[in-house]
């Protein structure tokens, strides 16, 4: 997801004129003294309640076309390497090729539909993108799946931003900032849930392609969409620098870099590969060059000065360790129930669950929003977050998805009223600076919600690989094949291979290793039941010190004149 998407109605109270005519639009004035005769206004549009419901379907059938796409290889990635003949590590590199330019272009995609038309960027991207999604039909090679994966990360990065576009198109402007933001926002997010339920529909019905298949077809449906439903296009204008080209280039390595480093490091783990430091490296120095050609210019592609001030590091924090503590959904839950046996079509119910929470959520949110209730909301969302990552650190190997429906539609809820509310109040500010901050704000988020979800996931990864470590070694150290309990459980395991293994040694060896197999998923279950348990303390920690902070503030504006006096309290 991306602020970019709303910036070019959000900052505007009353409709654009469209690049045809638009009678219902323009009126002529009325005889005023101040006025012009014969000059014309621009009214606010009010638009029907049916033409408001068709853009807001348009822009969900382009947020579930970008969603899908996005989601699909992350969440059925044991399933797609199987079928395409990779490892897991290969199949990694996929997300990896497809993040690496999906992690900041939207940045200066912005730029581009100011200066070449809203209009005409819309219907190249899409069509780029069934090119793009098209393409999967033709490729036989892991080479060019990685080629293909690249672009497909480029190409839905316009579709998202046009998503949130439509749906935000026909909402009045006084509610463009809470309930229009919401319901973008929320459609975005339910994208992730979305794809777990079609999955294993689509896998059924032919791999991985019937998932390209149904690609293809949303991608044609929104082609139809965007033609039929033109969205406004604001005045164009010449906006796009040779300099502003050369930054970016550097920016799309450093947030590519990063991005690829959290996606794949943990497979070939952080220290084992000299390729990982030097990829590292490579993203450190990029980023270097951008911010110096950025604080030594007079027109900002990205304001550096503004980035690094206290407001703004505030806001990035609170995001990283709300996008941190949200990985524990599908990084964290959804993970461990694969680890313990769970298959992907066992787990549809629990992504109906984690929809509709979001779901209801984003309702709740759209009227929280206008009444200004952003403490509240942030408040409420780590109250959430600790409850339902508590709820979970309970769980066994026993535990199956009917046991998390609670705490993952907690988690669900506590996302979908989280980012309306800070996006709302971060992009406020930004559009009484300018245009150069809104473009300042928009890097803030990508790199908030793209490079905090990878760090998310790499952190949560890592913590439980270290954590299945100390617990195999305790574990193990506690087993002996002269304890009687062990030794029956040896003799148990290996009785099962008795009707196909007829030599007893060879029994005896299956036997222990499945019973090395069943000490291993205990050990993955305490791991993740400690990385729940760390991300409760964590919001507990940040919820202590939004308090603080919030105490502080309100005492900090209180001023010795607002005291009451001793005759009149």
């Amino acid at each position: 997801m991306t602020s970019a998407a709303i910036l070019d109605e959000a900052s505007q109270p009353v409709r654009e004129i469209r690049d045809e005519p638009d009678a219902s639009a323009v009126q002529p004035a009325r005889e005023d003294p101040g006025v012009t005769p014969g000059a014309t206004v621009i009214v606010p549009s009010t638009p029907s309640p049916v033409i408001l419901s068709c853009y807001v379907l348009a822009g969900l059938v382009i947020t579930f076309t970008v969603g899908l796409g996005q989601n699909f290889l992350s969440t059925n990635l044991q399933q797609v390497a199987g079928p395409m003949g990779l490892t897991q590590q290969e199949a990694t590199w996929l997300l990896a090729a497809y993040y690496f330019p999906n992690a900041s272009i939207t940045l200066i995609l912005f730029k581009m539909r100011t200066q070449f038309g809203l209009r005409n960027f819309a219907e190249a991207a899409v069509v780029v993108h069934l090119i793009v999604s098209g393409s999967h039909f033709w490729i036989d090679t892991y080479a060019s799946s990685l080629v293909v994966a690249f672009f497909a990360g480029a190409a839905a990065a316009p579709l998202t931003s046009l998503g949130f576009l439509y749906i935000l198109e026909k909402f009045p402007p006084a509610l463009k900032m809470n309930a229009g933001l919401c319901a973008a926002l929320t459609a975005s997010a339910l994208a992730t849930p979305l794809t777990g339920i079609v999955s294993p529909s689509l896998l059924d019905l032919r791999d991985y392609r019937g998932f390209n298949l149904a690609e293809v077809g949303l991608s044609l449906l929104s082609l139809a969409l965007i033609y039929l439903l033109p969205l406004a296009s604001p005045p164009r204008a010449k906006i796009i620098s040779a300099l502003d080209l050369i930054s970016y280039v550097f920016l799309a390595i450093a947030m590519g870099s990063f991005a690829v480093v959290l996606a794949v490091g943990k497979s070939y783990w952080w220290t084992a590969a000299d390729w990982i430091g030097w990829l590292t490296v490579a993203g450190i120095l990029s980023g270097a060059v951008f911010a110096a050609i950025e604080l030594n210019r007079s027109n900002h592609l990205v304001d550096i000065r503004w980035l690094t001030s206290r407001e703004i590091l505030h806001f990035a924090g609170v995001l990283v360790v709300f996008r941190m503590a949200f990985s524990e959904q599908i990084s964290g839950a959804v993970a461990f129930l694969r680890s313990v046996g769970v298959a992907t079509d066992q787990m549809v119910g629990l992504y109906w669950v984690m929809f509709f929470g979001g779901l209801a959520a984003g309702v709740l949110a759209a009227f929280l929003v206008k009444a200004n209730r952003h403490t509240m909301i942030h408040v409420t969302s780590l109250l959430m977050i600790a409850t339902a990552s508590y709820i979970d650190s309970q769980a066994t190997v026993l535990t199956r998805p009917e046991q998390m429906y609670v705490s993952q539609f907690l988690m669900s809820a506590a996302s979908g009223l989280f980012l309306p509310s800070a996006l709302a109040v971060g992009f406020g500010g930004a559009i009484k600076r300018g245009f150069p901050y809104i473009l300042s704000f928009i890097v803030v988020f990508l790199a908030t919600q793209k490079i905090g979800g990878f760090l998310g996931s790499a952190v949560y990864g890592t913590f439980v690989q270290w954590r299945e470590q100390f617990h195999s070694a305790r574990l193990v150290e506690r087993l002996s094949s002269v304890d009687p309990q062990v030794a029956a459980r040896l003799k148990q395991l290996a009785g099962t291979y008795g009707r196909v293994l007829t030599d007893p040694a060879e029994q005896a060896a299956q036997g222990a290793g499945l019973l090395a197999r069943q000490v291993q998923q205990q050990a993955f279950t305490l791991a993740y039941n400690d990385s729940f348990l760390l991300t409760s303390c964590l919001a507990v920690l940040a919820l202590a010190a939004l308090l603080v902070h919030v105490a502080w503030r309100d005492l900090k504006f209180v001023r010795p004149a607002d005291a009451p006096s001793p005759a009149n309290p």
